[in-house]
């Protein structure tokens, strides 16, 4: 289908278009140049490590302060979920007791902590086995399920751990948590260790030596030093391929180094090169989205960076404890019960041997077990009419059917009576949707219960509290049920916590869900506590969760808890265009106000002056929207019409200045970048020997000087992972030639859904659009959470 029959006709654009239909896509540039942002946190910065120092900003971005694989982390102490038994990490031996789908196998890690390389000393006994017992799977000897059917060992319960209180019989709640220590209240680790009395990062000056004699940046000394910790000088000198552990060092730069640091002594065949090598193969995977690997994925992988032995290699990394080894039902039977073992083993469940590292893999079993304690809560309701004297978060209480008569639409009746019945609910819709968890909480909170919403952004976040103050029947607390993710799991907002560390809350609805990646969806379901109601609401046609996993996504597929579907269209042309690229089309709509307008261009060069004027002139004069609440959003950060190039383009124009703090002026629109995969939308009010301060929705916020250049961009133009979870008045969507290979489906339906009253397209995509809306969904993502949930949770009954 011609693009230029979304608006009807081009000439309608708010300027002077060019009526011409757009040229052919220009040849694309080369790779990482102009290509789409990765499915995942954010875009690696290429110039880090030996070489060029980055300029300011070229290592902002969610994924730039991601922990690596062997590093001391402090996320491993403050982990949200407590292993279920059998799954006590890396450091065991032990194997999953859930006999199924998503069964592990595990080694005791290196000495040193968290998969450290160690060079070529002894494995211990255990690794030997796994070693050994890896190569008869391979070999064909055995079949890899022969290895997960003994019974595990019983986990030691800690000697610390205080007996399970004797909880009061309750008629609707899933059994408490029994013989478990009370969790601790959850909060993300910081980013950074903590800097000393000058503003340096405790031994940064004996890394600085080693990255001289290495020849590699000094600069880079701060970052090496809060990634490997106070030992880090130590740790490049024994393993100097631990440099890989800085997010954007290369392969090739990390080999430069130790080949300086080692001399002839440096191996490609190296074991060190070959362990740092899997666990960066592993990381730059979460970047895209993926929890873990398919083993020969992974190998292919090792083979492109010149491993010379990719199955030695993993068999090492495995046995050090470095990665995890997992094996996953394919075709999981509907039941989700893995069939009794048999005597043929050709008649056994196939499975996916996949890699993945301890992070990811605690994070995704952690959420499973949440997920499945929450949907087995109501599991068996008491039954009968409902009693005058049931308590409110009783399903037989009557508030439930007087809130779902009262509701302001059929969906959202459907809601709070799926809700009443059901400790985990999935709700899908568009943006008009958004009203119908925003009745449930007001209706839960009217009948007494703690109900909260949570949304991904502070704008997601406003937008909600508005359809709380406008619901019926709501207090003039109604506002401050309205809460983002992260100001609810950093106790900044919402009800605080229990006495155990929970949160103090009955149901929690969480809007944008699709948002949500494993890491933040395992605190989230670990905080609520045993009764509680969780609500899972977002749009499926969006990009998932710019960290890795695809929770929503995998809790739709798995099928393990009621579904509700809103039946409430998004009104407005822009709404139409939306819910036709959703199923795939690319449909002709009707803009008699110039909602939806196309302005096709030639080349990246006219595309950038196009969307200069659009901002400045053509929607302020003809849509009434102001610079200010226009957003452009383009499919990357590089590239002749990226972020960069269009925000240098629009700054230009629209708050020209010498850029005297880090390039950034007064008045400049900003996008800050508090914690991995979360964008904060900001102006810059001035600048101080603190930082740079920024007004963020009204919030003040100062950024110091040391980390502007990393967590800090210039907001006029966004990627859609930054910009997902946020609408403005009007958006431009910016779509240049060589930025189009990599176009799907939801990413054109979150780019084209960012604007509330007007959209421009500048198009010069030519059929890579329609080809995308039709052809590529998304981008897959490897992840375990599905099998996990399949294995675990009974399905639900069909109808």
């Amino acid at each position: 289908m011609s693009t230029d029959r979304l608006a009807g006709e081009a000439a309608s654009a708010p300027e002077e278009a060019d009526p011409k239909p757009a040229e052919a896509a220009a040849p694309a540039e080369p790779s990482g140049s102009g290509a789409p942002e990765p499915d995942g946190p954010g875009e690696p910065a290429a110039g880090a490590g030996p070489g060029p120092e980055p300029a300011p900003g070229e290592h902002s971005g969610p994924g730039a302060t991601r922990p690596p694989a062997g590093a001391d982390r402090p996320d491993a102490a403050a982990r949200p979920a407590a292993p279920a038994a059998g799954q006590d990490g890396p450091h065991h031996t032990e194997a999953s007791p859930r006999g199924g789908s998503g069964e592990r196998a595990e080694v005791p890690a290196a000495s040193g902590g968290g998969g450290e390389a160690t060079g070529k000393g002894k494995r211990s006994a255990a690794a030997e086995a796994l070693a050994a017992a890896v190569r008869a799977v391979e070999s064909g000897e055995r079949s890899a399920a022969s290895f997960f059917n003994d019974t595990p060992a019983a986990r030691p319960v800690p000697p610390t751990a205080p007996a399970a209180p004797t909880a009061p019989a309750a008629p609707v709640r899933e059994q408490a948590r029994a013989a478990a220590p009370a969790p601790a209240p959850v909060r993300r680790p910081s980013a950074r260790p903590a800097p000393g009395p000058g503003g340096e990062i405790p031994g940064s000056d004996d890394v600085r030596q080693v990255l001289a004699a290495g020849g590699a940046p000094e600069t880079l000394a701060g970052q090496v030093a809060a990634v490997l910790g106070e030992r880090a000088a130590e740790a490049l000198r024994e393993d100097p391929w631990q440099l890989l552990a800085v997010p954007g060092v290369r392969p090739d730069q990390a080999d430069g180094f130790a080949r300086a640091l080692l001399g002839p002594a440096c191996e490609p065949g190296d074991e060190r090169r070959a362990l740092a090598l899997t666990g960066w193969l592993l990381e730059r995977a979460a970047l895209e989205g993926h929890t873990a690997l398919e083993s020969s994925a992974l190998r292919e992988a090792l083979a492109k960076v010149s491993v010379p032995d990719p199955d030695e290699a993993l068999r090492t990394a495995i046995a050090e404890g470095a990665v995890l080894v997992f094996q996953d039902a394919l075709d999981a039977p509907a039941g989700g019960a893995r069939p009794p073992a048999a005597d043929d083993e050709e008649a056994e469940q196939p499975v996916r041997v996949l890699l993945g590292l301890d992070r990811y893999a605690l994070a995704e079993e952690s959420l499973a077990d949440g997920l499945a304690r929450l949907a087995g809560t109501f599991a068996t309701p008491g039954g009968g009419a409902a009693a005058d004297g049931a308590p409110a978060g009783d399903p037989s209480a009557p508030g439930w059917e007087s809130a779902a008569a009262a509701a302001p639409t059929a969906s959202a009746a459907e809601l709070i009576r799926t809700v009443a019945a059901h400790g985990l609910v999935v709700h899908s819709g568009g943006e008009a949707a958004r009203a119908e968890p925003a009745a449930l909480v007001a209706a839960a909170r009217a009948m007494g219960l703690r109900a909260y919403a949570a949304a991904h952004s502070e704008d997601g976040r406003r937008r909600l509290a508005a359809s709380l103050g406008e619901a019926p029947a709501t207090g003039p607390e109604a506002a401050s049920a309205a809460v983002t993710v992260a100001a609810l799991l950093a106790d900044a907002a919402g009800p605080g916590r229990d006495e155990e560390g929970a949160l103090a809350l009955d149901l929690l609805a969480v809007l944008d869900a699709p948002q949500l990646d494993v890491e933040t969806a395992a605190m989230l379901v670990e905080s609520l506590p045993d009764g509680a109601r969780l609500v899972l609401s977002g749009d499926p046609g969006v990009l998932w969760s710019a960290g890795p996993g695809r929770v929503f996504a995998d809790l739709v597929a798995a099928r393990r808890c009621p579904q509700v579907v809103s039946r409430t269209p998004d009104p407005g042309p822009i709404g139409e265009l939306v819910s036709g690229i959703g199923i795939g089309e690319l449909l002709q709509v009707e803009a008699p106000g110039k909602e939806v307008v196309i302005v096709p261009v030639r080349d990246a060069g006219e595309a950038v002056h196009r969307t200069v004027q659009l901002v400045a002139d053509s929607v302020p004069r003809a849509i009434g929207v102001p610079p200010e609440q226009t957003q452009v959003i383009t499919p990357g950060h590089g590239g002749a019409a990226g972020t960069r190039a269009l925000n240098a383009a629009l700054k230009n124009r629209l708050n020209p200045g010498p850029g005297r703090f880090g390039g950034f002026d007064p008045g400049d629109r900003v996008a800050y970048t508090p914690a991995p995969g979360r964008t904060v939308p900001g102006t810059v009010v001035s600048a101080d020997a603190e930082g740079l301060r920024l007004d963020c929705a009204g919030a003040p916020v100062v950024v110091p000087r040391a980390e502007v250049g990393e967590l800090v961009r210039h907001g006029w133009a966004l990627t859609a992972h930054q910009a997902a979870g946020m609408r403005w008045p009007a958006a431009v969507v910016v779509l240049p030639g060589d930025a189009t290979a990599g176009l799907t489906r939801s990413w054109v339906y979150t780019a084209f859904g960012r604007g509330e009253r007007h959209l421009s397209v500048v198009h010069g995509a030519d059929g890579a659009l329609p080809r995308a809306v039709a052809e590529i969904p998304f981008k897959d993502r490897t992840t375990r959470l599905r099998a996990l949930l399949q294995a675990q949770v009974p399905a639900e009954p069909a109808g």
